[in-house]
């Protein structure tokens, strides 16, 4: 930006030749400077203008020609004001260069040196408004001594500044703007000083905590929740250059991953306890990581073909997906195919032909069927699964105490950690190590503890309810409609295979927790083989029954199913017993790819 001096003339051309003319150059750091008390230029610009001035006429010269770099670091050499002064110098028959500091030019000797040798190149004598610098052997060597420390308080700062947002984050601070859904404020102490703060923004947190429990529903893909904030009205929070505006979708893929809504600090990789509030539990947060794995396996996406089992179906033949395609007869009828995706794209020799969707629909609603619990089988895993619940149940108590000694060493553990990577005995990436070892621990211990504390009446309910599903399931996915039914289907199994039997289309599947037990006919045989021991008046547990081990699914935590996320557990998936072959419908004709 340049800009005129309001008093002395500034055309060259109306003043004589034995007037000594002068340039001025002027800076401030920050764009908030620059703007500071609502002014185009701040406080500094003009004090600096001042000094500038006066400094002019103690020379007897006339500033012709004014240069700012309003919000530009001096550790960058390419300030466009600085070069568009350097240029002008070396076309103008200038004396002075007149800045207010040295450090306005630079803050490192070799920018500094090379500043000054273009100005002396061009017969331009620097010349500092409140330093004693000119081109004299005294003037040099302080020009010298202030540029020098100019560079170590610019190295300093960078320094101090770091170690500061360290030590603000290891108290629970927030480094820098606070997510959307919060809002950087300021406030006073008893002894009047200004504290930066953060607190949940009213306007927004609210959307936030929606879009979270939203989310952790499964309903919504990325896309269809960013659409509907949008639609609910969430915006960023303006700035003075920035007006509010819907937020894009990056932004709240973002949010959705970050540890920072359920209280969490996370900066240079190391997690600390923050000071704010969170906007949501670190349970829920987590169902939503859960379900963010979950749809990124499933390959759930908007697409131009929509159908309820699209994502929970895949080919028995090479494991790939199943994806929509349509066929259109000689007489322009469409029929929707499910194809695999596997040989669609050649990632893999399946040779498996395409399958009529309706057929498919058929086949899983069939397979619902087939793998319902009969009504006397759910009465004896009642029985069994409540009688191991109230035995859990008993130990529960002296279980949670153990884990709550845990949960307080590793916490003291994690401390000490920060206290030795502060100190430099722990080096960033052992540390980031240790503490991601110690915040899996810590989650389960929390997830073990809170559950415990659940009432026991609550807890038969929940597995009231898990039997219920089982024992009804069929019944359930016929009176839905498709939307419902895609949830259905996510909520009862991880996958839905399609094998071809006997030029025949059968459905598989991997049951999901807890259903993955309860539907396995080991379990049932168990549940039996414990009814009748009951009736027949022997004292046995459930535990004591051959080939059953419900401790991996029923425990203190009430019968809650896990999610589906997790990763690191292979299962076989349950293979109901095939029943005779249906009637196939007629041929419907090939889709246009030859599937």
């Amino acid at each position: 930006m340049t800009l005129a001096p309001p008093a002395p003339p500034t055309s060259i051309d109306r003043l004589g030749e034995t007037t000594t003319l002068a340039v001025s150059y002027l800076r401030v750091s920050t764009k908030e400077q620059a703007e500071r008390g609502g002014r185009d230029e701040g406080f500094s610009i003009p004090a600096q203008r001042d000094a500038n001035l006066r400094k002019a006429r103690d020379l007897n010269a006339i500033v012709v020609e004014e240069f700012i770099d309003a919000g530009e670091s001096a550790r960058k050499a390419d300030r466009p004001e600085l070069m568009q002064m350097i240029e002008y110098v070396k076309t103008h028959q200038v004396a002075y260069c007149i800045v207010h500091k040295v450090d306005r030019l630079a803050r490192n000797r070799a920018d500094d040196v090379a500043i000054h040798l273009a100005l002396k190149d061009a017969g331009v004598i620097l010349v500092s408004a409140t330093e004693n610098i000119d081109e004299t052997p005294s003037g040099m060597l302080l020009h010298g001594i202030m540029s020098t420390i100019a560079e170590f308080y610019s190295r300093n700062l960078a320094n101090e500044v770091a170690k500061g947002m360290t030590q603000k984050a290891a108290t629970g601070g927030t480094v820098g703007r606070a997510p959307i859904g919060y809002l950087n404020v300021h406030k006073r102490d008893e002894l009047g000083r200004d504290i930066p703060t953060v607190i949940p923004d009213t306007d927004r947190a609210a959307l936030v905590r929606w879009a979270f429990e939203a989310y952790a529903t499964g309903n919504y893909s990325t896309s269809m929740l960013h659409s509907e904030l949008v639609d609910r009205g969430l915006t960023t929070v303006p700035t003075p250059k920035r007006p509010a505006k819907a937020p894009g979708l990056s932004t709240i893929q973002q949010m959705l991953s970050n540890p920072y809504y359920k209280g969490d600090v996370i900066f240079r990789g190391a997690r600390y306890d923050g000071l704010h509030e969170p906007l949501v539990s670190a349970e829920l947060w987590y169902r939503v990581q859960n379900v963010l794995t979950a749809h990124q396996v499933s390959g759930e996406k908007t697409q131009t073909h929509e159908h309820y089992l699209k994502g929970s179906v895949y080919c028995g033949d090479c494991g790939s997906r199943l994806m929509v395609t349509h066929a259109k007869n000689g007489k322009g009828i469409v029929y929707p195919y499910f194809i695999c995706a596997g040989r669609h794209s050649k990632r893999t020799n399946c040779v498996r032909q395409a399958m009529p969707i309706e057929h498919i629909e058929r086949q899983v609603e069939d397979y619902y069927r087939r793998v319902q619990i009969p009504e006397h089988i759910v009465t004896a895993l009642r029985h069994m699964l409540v009688r191991q619940f109230d035995d859990l149940h008993a130990a529960n108590k002296a279980e949670r105490h153990t884990h709550a000694v845990e949960r307080d060493r590793l916490r003291g553990e994690r401390r000490s950690l920060l206290h030795a990577h502060h100190a430099g005995a722990v080096p960033l990436d052992l540390l980031m190590e240790e503490q991601d070892r110690i915040a899996r621990r810590l989650a389960f211990l929390d997830a073990q503890i809170d559950a415990g504390q659940i009432e026991y009446d609550q807890a038969k309910a929940h597995l009231e309810d898990c039997l219920a599903l089982a024992g009804d399931m069929h019944a359930i996915y016929m009176s839905i409609d498709d939307s419902l039914r895609r949830i259905c289907n996510q909520a009862f199994f991880e996958r839905i295979h399609v094998y071809e039997v006997e030029n025949a289309d059968r459905v598989e599947a991997e049951p999901g927790e807890p259903f993955d037990t309860l539907l396995d006919p080991a379990v049932h045989a168990a549940a039996l083989a414990y009814e009748a021991s009951v009736r027949a008046g022997e004292d046995v547990k459930p535990a004591d029954v051959a080939s059953l081990n419900i401790d991996t699914w029923v425990g203190p935590v009430g019968l809650e199913p896990t999610t589906g996320g997790l990763k690191g557990r292979t299962r076989s998936p349950y293979k109901a017993n095939f029943l005779a072959p249906q009637s196939l419908p007629e041929p419907l004709p090939a889709p246009q790819d030859g599937l």
